[in-house]
């Protein structure tokens, strides 16, 4: 085994959760609530593991997408309409709203140096001609090398801030949730278990692994790949918790940049800005990918980024992000909102997800083991739960 097996498709997942919603919401759940919602984050890095091996064992057996996994197990009459009327829907949807999130928070980085009412027509333009002439993977790889490099500063802070680990243990320990914690809860489980995460997995695993040989060290790869990513969305919230008892309000780039003033100074805002806009642009390019591929499986396509339905698609998300991140909402609150979106439509994803994995006709003797379901219904039960609380807090309170 070399190192090479470490880093994967199950790497780009990490980075892809690693985006402006992430630094967003876990700065707010730090600086608003301290350490206390540890265990919420502990329990999203779980979910993910479970969910994105279920996926990607889906792609490496089939050597095909979740899309074409549905569509092939999916039945005929009434019920596979509907089931696709669920799922485009819900793609669409927590797609579109993910990538308003993603522009806004390029936005949220350059309104640092130079605020302008057209930021968003200029980051859209830009991710549609990267799109279109298919060159971002080089930008992509670019941008995600500077959202590691933001990380990394975050790892360096919670260590020269020296937080108290007696009260970073008591976080991580789940305790009655408060009804003005229920919002960022389900925002920190929808920015790091991302539905569309599921179908882009699933699509591109069969790039690196070939035979269910692989599913060993593919598993390995996905442990390694989300826990890292964690670890980086606990660190955030470590850190944003020295605020908390500074009672300073986040509302914008630059008061998020005051987490990293420890370890960059003066520079603060300028790496918080550079890294604000990297991981939107990187993400933003990533989602309406992500969609694509969706659709493309769910409805036969064949496997050409070329073809028009493929690149409508695409263009659709991508379009309907940059008008939600016009309306001139806080950039803020539109993070805020498509991460709580991610979180109420991802036990619908996560439901099917698990019905597939437990098809023999799919999978083979790959499909889940007894112990494999009873952690997967937990997860999707917990989801069910605090996504159920979510919709009655917004509409019935």
């Amino acid at each position: 085994m070399s190192w090479k097996d470490f880093f994967g498709p199950s790497t780009l997942i990490a980075a892809a959760f690693i985006g402006p919603g992430t630094v967003t919401v876990c700065t707010l759940a730090g600086a608003n609530h301290g350490y206390t919602l540890l265990w919420a984050m502990l329990f999203s890095i779980f979910a993910t593991v479970v969910l994105q091996e279920m996926a990607a064992r889906i792609g490496l057996i089939t050597q095909n997408g979740l899309g074409h996994a549905i569509r092939t197990e999916a039945g005929d009459g009434v019920k596979k309409y509907l089931l696709f009327f669920l799922v485009i829907s819900g793609i669409l949807i927590g797609n579109a709203a993910y990538e308003a999130g993603n522009i806004s928070g390029g936005i949220l980085g350059l309104e640092l140096f130079l605020p302008l009412s057209y930021w968003p027509l200029i980051l859209g333009s830009f991710c549609f001609l990267l799109l279109f002439w298919g060159q971002y993977k080089v930008i992509e790889k670019l941008l995600i090398g500077l959202v590691l490099l933001i990380s990394i500063s975050f790892v360096i802070t919670a260590i020269l801030i020296q937080p108290s680990i007696t009260d970073i243990l008591k976080g991580f320990v789940p305790r009655s949730i408060d009804t003005t914690e229920i919002l960022i809860i389900i925002g920190l489980i929808g920015t790091t278990v991302v539905p569309y995460n599921l179908f882009l997995h699933a699509a591109i695993v069969s790039e690196k692994w070939k035979s269910e040989e692989d599913l060993p060290k593919l598993r390995l790869e996905n442990r390694i790949a989300v826990l890292l990513g964690g670890i980086i969305s606990i660190l955030i919230i470590i850190v944003a918790a020295g605020m908390h008892h500074r009672q300073i309000e986040i509302s914008s780039a630059a008061d998020m940049a005051i987490q990293l003033e420890p370890l960059l100074g003066r520079y603060a805002k300028v790496f918080m800005s550079i890294g604000l806009f990297a991981a939107g642009i990187s993400s933003a390019i990533t989602a309406p990918l992500a969609a694509a591929y969706a659709a493309r499986g769910l409805f036969g396509w064949k496997k050409n980024d070329k073809d028009i339905r493929f690149r409508l698609v695409w263009m659709t998300i991508l379009i309907t992000g940059v008008l939600f991140a016009s309306l001139g909402i806080k950039p803020l609150r539109i993070i805020q909102f498509a991460q709580i979106t991610n979180g109420i439509l991802l036990p619908i994803i996560a439901t099917y997800l698990l019905v597939l994995v437990n098809k023999k006709s799919l999978l083979g003797d790959h499909k889940n083991k007894m112990l494999q379901n009873i952690v997967g219904i937990f997860v999707i039960l917990i989801t069910i739960a605090l996504s159920s609380r979510t919709m009655y807090i917004l509409f019935f309170t």
